[in-house]
């Protein structure tokens, strides 16, 4: 476990209200992290310190690590780091948590809701490339096309990978555009190429 200063690279809006965050730490080689961990940042926010948990969004590789975050409006924290500059630094400890896939891999149901997309870019970005990766579906509930995040990512993976599927679904498609995927569990068992023996695993709100 590392505790650091990170220092923010970049920081670019991907979606209403969510931005895609590159930080990098300082005097460090590599940041040894299991794709779907998390890491702990830490400000001081009107004279109290405020810690929160954050999915990292990308593969290891390197002092950098992403993250992708919506402002919570009421938020102690979300507010602070959307209002950061490049070159801005917060303290952050990690990596931590079990949100990794199993060994050996196998076929997965991966659903995601929102920003709990985050854990399963990592994951994804990590283990598609790996010499006989098994199949992975991501299912992606988003209320909005425009939420949608990391979409052309995500296409573009598909057909680079025959491997992987993604599917995005809305629960509130526009009145003048398509109809959402359907999403009952009886559509992804009768369309999704995993088994009975694949694993199942989710991340992200309830609420689409």
């Amino acid at each position: 476990m590392l505790a650091t200063a990170a220092t923010l690279i970049e920081s670019r809006e991907i979606a209403p209200e969510v931005r895609h965050f590159v930080f990098e730490i300082p005097g460090v080689e590599c940041l040894d992290f299991i794709p779907g961990q998390w890491v702990s940042l830490t400000a001081e926010v009107a004279g109290q310190p405020i810690k929160r948990a954050y999915s990292i969004a990308s593969p290891p590789g390197g002092n950098r690590f992403e993250l992708c975050l919506n402002r919570v409006q009421d938020g102690h924290l979300s507010p602070y780091l959307f209002d950061m500059r490049p070159g801005a630094s917060i303290a952050m400890k990690g990596p931590y948590g079990v949100f990794v896939l199993r060994q050996p891999p196998r076929d997965s149901l991966m659903v995601a809701a929102g920003t709990g997309v985050a854990p399963f870019r990592s994951i994804l970005k990590a283990a598609l490339p790996a010499h006989g990766c098994p199949r992975f579906t991501l299912l992606f509930g988003v209320r909005h096309e425009d939420r949608i995040l990391y979409r052309e990512e995500f296409e573009q993976m598909a057909r680079q990978w025959p491997q992987f599927r993604f599917w995005p679904t809305l629960s509130r498609p526009a009145r003048d555009g398509p109809a959402a995927p359907a999403a009952s569990s009886s559509t992804w068992r009768r369309r999704s190429p995993i088994g009975g023996t694949s694993t199942c695993i989710s991340a992200g709100s309830r609420r689409w």
